[in-house]
């Protein structure tokens, strides 16, 4: 099962939020509804969010066994 819990204590630490993610950086409304229910995500948003974070990927998400 992919997590993005990561991602949640990233966007803290850095200072963003989701309103920041849609209005300053275009990323779609969709796009954080699909995070918050943590449903799939492409590796070109995966890539966009460590760009935008600047992070590593283990910053956004994460593995967790079944």
């Amino acid at each position: 099962m992919i997590s993005y819990a990561p991602f949640w204590k990233t966007l803290k630490e850095k200072g963003e939020s989701t309103y920041t993610l849609i209005n300053k950086y275009n990323m779609s409304g969709s796009f954080i509804h699909r995070l918050r229910k943590g449903d799939g995500i492409s590796t070109t948003k995966i890539d966009d969010l460590c760009k935008i974070l600047d992070c590593k990927v283990e910053d956004i998400i994460e593995y967790i066994k079944d």
